[in-house]
């Protein structure tokens, strides 16, 4: 038993030391970008203020680039998924209407039975908004619980 938990300490420390370094190695990036990010600001206010606004401008649009291909690169997942979701749509709506099909040879004894039962869906029917029915104050709940 303490060889077991030795090795799990062991095993434990090990990764604690790498998530360490990790960080360390992370905050060290941290830092230099920092003091890149200062000496350009440093830069900047050494310029004239035509020269900053431009520079502002530049940035600005550099920014607006980088964040209108991020945006592009999502929309083009999301017509993949769209494609997709329109594939299956056409399989299921395939499959119900073999289904359908498949009722309509049922034998007629079994026909009026399946009547009655439609009837008292039909009697059961409910004014809905969606598909599940919940309460206010579970929505937060049942959001995290379908993300994960």
């Amino acid at each position: 038993v303490l060889r077991l938990l030795e090795a799990q300490l062991q095993d434990q420390r090990r990764e604690h030391e790498e998530e360490m370094e990790a960080l360390k190695n992370q905050v060290d990036l941290m830092q230099e970008e920092l003091e890149k990010q200062q000496q350009a600001f440093l830069q900047t206010l050494q310029l004239s203020p035509e020269v900053q606004v431009e520079f502002g401008l530049q940035q600005e649009i550099t920014r607006l680039t980088n964040e209108n291909l991020d945006l592009k690169e999502l929309l083009e997942k999301l017509e993949k998924n769209e494609k997709k979701l329109k594939k299956q749509l056409k399989i299921y709506m395939k499959k119900v209407q073999d289904f359908e099909a498949s009722q309509t040879m049922v034998p007629v004894e079994r026909r009026p039975h399946e009547r009655n039962m439609q009837v008292a869906v039909q009697r059961k029917e409910k004014d809905f908004q969606g598909m599940l029915e919940y309460y206010k104050e579970d929505e937060p709940l049942l959001i995290r619980n379908l993300i994960t």
